[in-house]
């Protein structure tokens, strides 16, 4: 059975903002997060974009991870992902550009397809009905890669994009960009963690699909994994309330901040709050070294992946960060 020390472990921060901080208190988070985890030797520390979410501070994903590659030295910086149809192509080719310029070879560009956040809020973002339409992914996709490609017959050009062009990843949560990565000979990052059904149809589909290309010749799958480590199974469920009752809020249309563990064991769930709870966070990694050690290696068993990308919402950022120390343990 292949272990865990022979997958690359990498950082995915959504900066989650906690009920007793705000947004400057997320972000300060993620730079010592960023920081800690180079220390610990993760691969790559990729950010999300996120809109109208206030336990998120993740929204402006291209100026965030500016900060972070300027906070550390080695580890690589992305996105995860940068929602294209929430933005023109050329702006992202500009951004990536740039941050490709500042930091030679250490920026990842992931791309997905989904909003990012709710209808009205994508409408405020994308700013007419029209945009909302998500089928044009591909030629949008087509359009920003062909920005970091010289073209002297182009009259528009994304400066400085070209010749500092990110490595290219597509995210995705289902079939479409699992089978469109494949046919692009691109790295893959599933969803593993807010999409468990759909990892092991995606995951075939990818390699199915998959066509050597320039930037790959054989499949590269990363799966993001939400994980919760602490010295012991009972803290680390403690530790777990705060995502449950998030996610719950965001579910009845009311999101909040990350709730302290005492605010989440307090709150009255009913038997169909704990039953959805339960299906939801079912594939999520919690419990003590040994419990997560078992729980990545099956999921690297069973689906192959190259790269796990470990996601750890909890509210305070000493168990956020001891929760990374310890995986980081399991690796080596």
């Amino acid at each position: 059975m292949t272990s865990l020390s022979d997958v690359r472990l990498s950082v995915l921060d959504l900066s989650p903002i906690p009920s007793d901080g705000d947004a400057g208190t997320a972000l300060r988070n993620t730079i010592d997060l960023a920081r800690q985890t180079e220390r610990l030797g993760y691969h790559r520390y990729w950010v999300a974009e996120h809109h109208n979410m206030p336990g998120i501070a993740s929204s402006a994903t291209a100026v965030l991870i500016g900060h972070v590659a300027s906070a550390t030295e080695r580890i690589r910086v992305g996105s995860g992902g940068i929602m294209l149809p929430n933005h023109a192509p050329l702006i992202v080719a500009e951004q990536f550009g740039m941050l490709e310029a500042f930091h030679p070879g250490r920026i990842d560009l992931g791309i997905g397809r989904a909003p990012g956040t709710d209808q009205r809020t994508a409408l405020a973002v994308r700013g007419s009905m029209a945009a909302l339409n998500a089928e044009n992914f591909p030629e949008q996709l087509t359009e920003l890669m062909d920005y970091f490609e010289p073209d002297p017959a182009r009259a528009v050009n994304a400066i400085p994009a070209v010749g500092h062009k990110p490595p290219v990843w597509l995210l995705g949560s289902s079939g479409f960009s699992a089978q469109l990565a494949g046919t692009l000979g691109l790295p893959f990052a599933f969803a593993h963690h807010f999409s468990a059904r759909n990892t092991l149809p995606a995951v075939r589909l990818y390699r199915e699909s998959f066509r050597p290309s320039s930037v790959l010749r054989e499949p590269y799958l990363m799966l993001g994994v939400a994980v919760i480590c602490a010295e012991t199974d009972e803290r680390a469920q403690w530790l777990a309330g705060p995502s449950g009752l998030t996610f719950l809020s965001l579910r009845r249309g009311r999101p909040i901040p990350l709730p302290t563990p005492e605010e989440a064991a307090e709150y009255p769930y009913t038997d169909l709050d704990r039953q959805f709870l339960e299906e939801r966070f079912g594939s999520n990694v919690i419990g003590s070294p040994e419990t997560v050690r078992k729980g990545l290696e099956t999921l690297i068993a069973d689906t192959g992946a190259d790269e796990m990308m470990i996601t750890t919402m909890v509210h305070g950022q000493a168990d956020r960060v001891r929760s990374y120390e310890l995986v980081a343990d399991l690796g080596r």
